[in-house]
This record gives C-alpha cells, structure tokens and sequence, in this order.
C-alpha cells in the first residue's frame, strides 16, 4: 500500500516534503480519469498510481481571494 493511502483515501503532508501537483483542470469527470490513466505512465507517478484525486471547481470564481506568506525552511 503507498505511504498517502489510507482507508480513508488519498492524504497529503507538503510541511513532510509531498510535492503536490495539478494535471490539469478538465471538462468531465471521464475526461479527468483519462488523464490520470495516462499519467499513471510516467515517471514518478508510476511509484504511486493511486494517489491521485479529481475535485470539483466552480468556473468564473475566485478561489484564491487571500495573499501568502513564504514559510522559511
């Protein structure tokens, strides 16, 4: 079993290190799987090809309304 699987899902800790990556934003859940299949192909996905996770968007909102801050490491 991967190490960001666990019965409840796909779980993520970036402060740990995870590097998190957006594949893209698509236009149905079918079109979203697809990708993943593909991208279950490729290096580094390939060690854990069931963590990925598709969401749902609203178009034409802000999703990001706040700043950031840099946390130093």
């Amino acid at each position: 079993m991967s190490e960001h699987l666990d019965d409840e899902g796909v779980f993520i800790n970036e402060q740990d290190g995870d590097d998190v990556k957006l594949l893209g934003i698509y236009s149905s859940e079918a079109v979203a799987e697809e990708r993943i299949r593909r991208a279950r192909l490729l290096p580094g996905f390939t060690d854990e090809p069931d963590c990925f996770q598709i969401g749902e968007y609203d178009l034409d909102e802000d999703h990001w309304t706040e700043g950031f801050v840099r946390v130093p490491v």
